[in-house]
């Protein structure tokens, strides 16, 4: 057993303090943090080292909407078992999420919990997008934790100068790194945020060179790697799952499978930090429930007209903001549903109680 083992894999008192306050024997209850997902199946280290493990039924399946079910990166508590499964009890509080809506449910899905940088992945190649990358950047500043843009692939780009031009015009503050996989080009940069004990989510598209980043990283091919097609640039699925990766630095690494598109859920706040400019320029306008449309005073459209703020940008700030509020529509109608399910769980165990007596 390495009873520090726990604290290579980030945690500290900010979970430890969480601990204290539930007033749980840890005789019996040990903390535990998820590094994989297989539907209702986990893998999980502690300080007795890895195992499987699953969810304690009593606690997280009677009333569903109730519950939080862990994500990759989370710490929980569990009961250990040296002959089989781990059972999970408890899911503690996240420093940080990275969240989307989830267009079938039309619910939050959580992504990956407990990280501290997320690596915003693209490529240079046709599929270079900076709509893209505006709405990573908003779901991003939003989870809690600080982007980085990294463009893959630089062994296939005799110059980038255009798309970093680009990107450093919609996020100056962020930092943005060229790397090649292949060559090995801009990795070293690269190892200031992947530091140890500290945890980095890898997001992109499909095809892009998360799975080709993390074998050079790790020195080893751990990741089956799949390449872009070359007729349309799109990639193909190669992670199926995500997992989090230990590197021998003790540094860890989220790695997410491909999205094809992010849909928004809420990044109220993230919004605020990638279009900051828009945002002050409605804060000036001379009405305060400007529509921006033909309002005298109207900052907004007066920043259009001179082309101080592209059409562009403008429309993808709108496009976001709809899915936002959309999203929001959908995160009140699960916490309504939540506090009717909690009442009734009340309402159940008051009667029960009172046959009882």
């Amino acid at each position: 057993m390495d009873k520090n083992n726990m604290q290579k894999y980030g945690y500290d008192d900010f979970f430890q303090n969480q601990v204290n306050k539930l007033n749980i024997s840890l005789t019996e209850l040990v903390p535990a943090r998820i590094t994989a997902v297989h539907k209702e199946q986990y893998s999980l280290v502690t300080d007795c080292g890895e195992n499987a493990g699953k969810l304690k039924g009593s606690l997280f399946y009677n009333h569903k909407i109730l519950n939080v079910y862990p994500t990759v990166g989370d710490f929980v508590l569990v009961k250990p078992n040296p002959l089989g499964e781990d059972i999970i009890y408890h899911v503690l509080e996240k420093k940080s999420k990275f969240s989307r809506l989830d267009s079938f449910n039309e619910v939050e899905q959580i992504v990956a919990a407990n990280f501290d940088y997320v690596f915003i992945m693209i490529s240079l190649n046709n599929d270079f997008n900076v709509n893209r990358i505006e709405r990573y950047l908003a779901a991003t500043w939003q989870s809690g934790a600080l982007p980085v843009i990294i463009m893959t692939k630089l062994d296939l780009c005799d110059n980038y100068s255009l798309q970093k031009a680009r990107i450093e015009e919609i996020a100056p503050a962020v930092p943005v790194i060229a790397v090649s996989a292949f060559t090995g080009e801009g990795l070293e940069e690269l190892w200031s945020y992947i530091a140890p004990y500290k945890t980095v989510v890898f997001l992109g598209s499909s095809g892009i060179g998360k799975s080709s980043l993390v074998n050079a990283l790790c020195g080893e091919e751990i990741m089956k790697v799949n390449t872009i097609r070359e007729d349309d640039s799109k990639g193909r699925h190669t992670t199926t799952h995500r997992q989090l990766i230990k590197l021998k630095n003790h540094a860890m690494i989220i790695d997410t499978p491909g999205m094809r598109e992010l849909g928004m859920w809420d990044v109220s706040q993230g919004l605020g930090v990638v279009f900051d400019e828009i945002e002050t320029l409605s804060q000036n306008c001379r009405f305060t429930d400007c529509k921006h449309e033909s309002e005298p005073g109207c900052f907004v459209r007066a920043a259009l007209e001179s082309g101080e703020l592209s059409s562009e940008r403008w429309n993808n700030y709108i496009k976001l903001k709809r899915e936002a509020k959309f999203a929001e529509s959908k995160e009140n109608v699960s916490l309504r549903l939540k506090e009717k399910a909690k009442w009734k769980t009340i309402s159940k165990f008051q009667k029960q109680t009172k046959r009882r007596l």
